[in-house]
């Protein structure tokens, strides 16, 4: 008697995320999305727009899991493939660039320790 390999049955859709936050609202949207599924057409799909209208889902950057797509060596969010409890992340733009913070942040540390040495000095 021969035994018979179980089929392997594609599924008919895959469970992932889409998540988005802004500092004092969050949401994460579960849905089922069919296989071969991009990454942006995911974030169409869970219809986020409606919690948060400001959303620009063809312009926001998305990234998996902290990684964002279109960057070292990730595919874009248009050709990356979800794959099974996936999390699609949208991001949010940059306010101010932290680079800059970081100068004027030393700039003003600078201005303070002269103002103290000037201090130290008149007393």
């Amino acid at each position: 008697m021969q035994e018979q390999a179980p089929e392997t049955i594609a599924p008919e859709t895959i469970e992932v995320e889409v998540a988005y936050a802004l500092p004092d609202k969050q949401k994460i949207m579960t849905l089922q999305v069919s296989p071969g599924t991009t990454a942006r057409q995911a974030v169409r799909a869970s219809n986020i727009v409606a919690v948060f209208p400001e959303i620009d889902i063809d312009a926001a950057p998305l990234g998996i899991f902290s990684h964002t797509l279109g960057t070292k060596g990730m595919p874009s969010a248009e050709e990356y493939v979800l794959q099974p409890l996936d999390r699609v992340e949208i991001y949010r733009a940059l306010i101010v660039d932290p680079k800059e913070v970081r100068k004027q942040r030393a700039a003003k540390a600078r201005e303070e320790r002269a103002a103290q040495k000037a201090q130290q000095k008149a007393e």
